[in-house]
């Protein structure tokens, strides 16, 4: 029976591996598609979109079954609860991959765009982005929980850039009234990273809980409330 059990956990830890590359790789070409204006990598990320969604379901019923099959306990039933969410949220964080690949195949962005991007500082914001996303995939890798707490001080400066950007834009769009369509979608973009990186701070919960027990939800929003 332990030996089914222990498979069944390698098997699912596996998988979610798999699914976290997937999705990083997903977010990669999307940076890649707007910062470069490539068409082909954005045509990719929205192609692979439909093998993200068949993994959430393989993986969401596999854990399932595991549930209902051996009715895990402790540590092994905080994974398979901490696999699940942390699944969803992977699949959530692909989405927004997919959205703004389509953005770049919609918009037909042009590689002269580039100055406009670096200062809407876009390019930092997708890398805080991917780089919460790896630290997130080690800390959980790693069984550390200081590596997992340490994204949620990079989700601040998320919110920071995405607050700036929106500024910039909304001046912008005021003064170049032919570009209104154009800085509507890029507010669309920040908004995707920035709910990106709040689906991260969900991973990294999700692993913390997973390892320590500790359930840090709602945590932190009531310590800010409780400070003001």
């Amino acid at each position: 029976m332990v030996k089914f059990v222990e498979k069944e956990l390698h098997n699912i830890r596996k998988e979610v591996n798999d699914m976290w590359v997937l999705v990083y790789q997903q977010f990669e070409s999307a940076y890649k598609a707007v910062m470069d204006s490539d068409y082909e990598a954005a045509d990719k990320v929205v192609a692979r979109e439909k093998r993200v969604n068949a993994f959430e379901l393989k993986i969401d019923s596999d854990i399932e079954d595991f549930i209902a099959l051996y009715n895990p306990v402790a540590i092994d039933l905080r994974f398979a609860l901490a696999m699940l969410k942390i699944n969803n949220n992977l699949e959530r964080i692909g989405d927004y991959a997919d959205s703004i690949a389509r953005f770049v195949i919609r918009s037909q962005a042009k590689t002269e765009d580039k100055a406009f991007y670096e200062k809407l500082q876009l390019r930092e914001m997708f890398e805080t982005v991917l780089m919460m996303l790896n630290t997130t995939y080690e800390s959980l890798r790693d069984h550390s929980i200081a590596q997992a707490k340490s994204v949620f001080e990079k989700d601040e400066t998320l919110d920071q850039i995405n607050q700036a950007a929106i500024t910039t834009l909304a001046a912008y769009a005021a003064e170049h009234t032919d570009s209104i369509r154009l800085c509507l979608e890029l507010a669309g973009v920040f908004r995707k990273l920035e709910r990106a990186g709040d689906h991260i701070n969900n991973l990294a919960e999700e692993t913390v809980f997973y390892l320590d027990a500790q359930v840090l939800k709602h945590r932190r929003t009531i310590t800010l409330e409780n400070e003001e």
